[in-house]
């Protein structure tokens, strides 16, 4: 049996949850309690915490306004949350890119008081080396905005390909492109070392 993310066995799907949040306004606290906190761990790795209680904030009152919009047969609603907050990082370009040229800039022995330890938790995952924290944050700087989406939104958010082309409205082929274009920029700055290819299986 196959059970959807941040859904229990016996729970209704999220299409159930939005479809009758139509009729009944208050049952769409239920896909907040089940989504809130991977929106806002999104939110605090690419623009920190404090920005991220307002970005995850304004998520739920964006879905909740577009609720009756939400094509029912996608019982997963977490590609539409992340694709909308998503776009409201869009909004923070400079201010993301600000965030990751600064953390690059931490000496290597330097967590920076833990500042960083959500930045880096998902990505670095198999990757050891002294200082990888820093140097993932320069190459994120690079990365062009487009293709840093969908890197982060497949290695952050935990979406597969087909959940990412989702999330932004494009074909799952530019999903690929774009990825692997971003990882090619990561396995640079990490010297030949590629934190996200462990999904190459799991999430294509």
């Amino acid at each position: 049996m196959t059970v959807e993310p941040g859904v229990r066995v016996g729970q209704d799907s999220d299409a159930s949850v939005i479809e009758r949040s139509w009729d009944e306004p208050e049952t769409f606290a239920v896909l907040f309690d089940r989504h809130a906190g991977s929106v806002h761990r999104y939110a605090a790795r690419r623009l920190g915490t404090e920005a991220a209680d307002d970005l995850m904030a304004d998520t739920f009152v964006i879905a909740f306004q577009q609720r009756h919009r939400y094509d029912i047969g996608r019982g997963d609603a977490r590609p539409w949350l992340f694709g909308i907050a998503t776009n409201l990082v869009g909004r923070h370009r400079r201010a993301e890119a600000r965030r990751f040229r600064a953390l690059a800039k931490l000496p290597p022995t330097d967590d920076g008081g833990g500042r960083d330890e959500a930045l880096a938790e998902r990505v670095t995952a198999r990757v050891s080396a002294q200082g990888v924290r820093r140097e993932l944050a320069g190459a994120l700087a690079r990365i062009p905005a487009r293709n840093r989406d969908v890197l982060l939104l497949v290695a952050w958010a935990d979406l597969s390909y087909e959940e990412a082309a989702q999330a932004l409205g494009v074909p799952v082929g530019t999903v690929r492109s774009r990825l692997s274009r971003a990882r090619s920029k990561v396995r640079e700055a990490l010297g030949g070392s590629d934190p996200t290819a462990f999904r190459e299986d799991s999430r294509s």
